[in-house]
């Protein structure tokens, strides 16, 4: 099987090395790719929100399957072509992304389907924000209600600051979603869903803040790590039976079946979970940690769910221990970050890459905001831990910053429901 993986970031770059490692793929492919995914697939240069570029490579390369990987591609319809120029295609159709695309849609199925989620109002006039604002607090969560790269989300005790980003983003024409703050731990979940058929993943945590403590402002994700030895053995099936099942059924009853990866964001508490948020494709760091346990073989998983084949797929198989991505950002990330700096010590496939570069004299430098995943994987998640700190101490990158913290609330046992 000839694979085709849509996307330049560390998620792409997990992807195409988990495609790799699977006997019943011949070739893996990247389109745009980065300087890190170069060693693990041929690189192609489109313009991966382009359905007319996608196309013309897909039928260029003769690929059997096509892997979507960023929000935006699947929100503006790219799987769409796809589908209609008759490649297998893991990813849901635009309407489908919708999910993600926009949260009052997704607020919208939830009502529909049962699923406990946070009280919510969307803003979409100036003249409404004070009063709004009234109806929540005293933590309040503002939310873009479009695509924002997972920084759209401001949650603060502080109503001014509450009250300036969602001004901001109206000042942009951006509707605002007014959230109830949910209390405690939060889960990703990610799920394989073709129509009704929903199979679970591993569960991660991600850690949003830039800084230790979970201080500073959200960010695309520092860092996440997988299993989760806080999260009861039951509540995989419980989020399964609760929330992804009976969304994928009323997608299903809307005339938008869901094809692709739902991603559950959760708030576990004693009653169960509540859905703070979905998106529609793989997430970025968890995918980095969940795909290192993997040991099913992975493009037969995305194939089957391509090919409405996903219920004939045995139990999943995954290794034991423990898997940390921990992210090596840019300076002044997640403001604009600083590019162009050089990277030495990036090497192996434990180093994953995001905002990478080749400069014309060879050399690897920075071209985003986060720049590296590390992976460690370990017996349990204190020794996976430090496998990724020792492997990332060994990288330079001037100005770079990481957390020193992931997974570590879990490792010292200071994470309950």
């Amino acid at each position: 099987m000839r694979v085709l993986v849509i996307g330049s970031g560390a998620r792409e770059h997990a992807l195409a090395l988990a495609l790799g490692r699977d006997p019943g793929v011949s070739e893996v492919h990247c389109a745009p790719g980065n300087a890190g995914i170069a060693s693990a697939a041929t690189l192609h240069q489109v313009n991966a929100s382009s359905a007319e570029d996608v196309v013309a490579l897909v039928t260029k390369i003769a690929a059997d399957l096509v892997v979507i990987g960023p929000e935006v591609p699947l929100v503006l319809g790219v799987a769409d072509a796809v589908r209609a120029a008759g490649i297998a295609t893991f990813g849901p159709s635009a309407a489908a992304a919708r999910i993600e695309g926009s949260k009052a849609f997704a607020k919208d199925v939830m009502a529909a389907a049962g699923v406990r989620t946070a009280l919510s109002e969307i803003v979409d006039t100036p003249a409404e924000l004070d009063a709004a604002l009234d109806r929540f607090g005293p933590t309040w969560v503002v939310k873009d209600d479009g695509l924002a790269a997972g920084k759209g989300v401001v949650v603060t005790a502080d109503r001014r600051a509450a009250r300036d980003h969602a001004a901001e983003l109206l000042e942009r024409g951006h509707p605002v979603l007014l959230e109830s703050f949910l209390s405690g731990p939060e889960v990703s979940l990610f799920c394989l869903v073709d129509g009704e058929t929903v199979v679970p993943l591993l569960p991660a945590q991600d850690h949003k803040r830039v800084g230790d403590g979970d201080t500073g402002p959200n960010t695309g994700g520092m860092g996440a790590y997988t299993p989760l030895p806080w999260l009861p053995a039951a509540m995989v099936a419980r989020i399964v039976d609760e929330v992804a099942r009976p969304v994928a059924s009323e997608m299903v009853r809307r005339g938008c079946p869901f094809s692709g990866l739902l991603y559950a964001g959760l708030a576990i508490d004693s009653e169960g979970p509540t859905v703070i948020e979905f998106n529609c494709r793989f997430g970025d760091p968890e995918t980095q940690a969940v795909l290192a346990l993997l040991e099913s073989p992975f493009g037969e998983l995305l194939k089957a769910t391509a090919t409405g084949t996903l219920d004939s797929v045995g139990p999943l198989q995954w290794r034991d221990g423990a898997a940390v991505t921990v992210v090596l950002a840019a300076e002044n990330y997640p403001g604009r970050p600083r590019s162009g700096d050089v990277i030495t010590g990036a090497d192996g496939d434990e180093v994953l890459h995001a905002g990478t570069a080749k400069r014309d004299d060879g050399a690897l430098i920075s071209s985003g905001g986060r720049v590296l995943s590390v992976v460690g994987v370990g017996t349990d998640l204190a020794g996976a831990r430090a496998y990724a700190y020792e492997t990332l101490a060994a990288i330079r990158l001037a100005g770079g910053h990481f957390r020193t913290d992931i997974g570590l609330a879990a490792v010292e046992g200071r994470i309950s429901i």
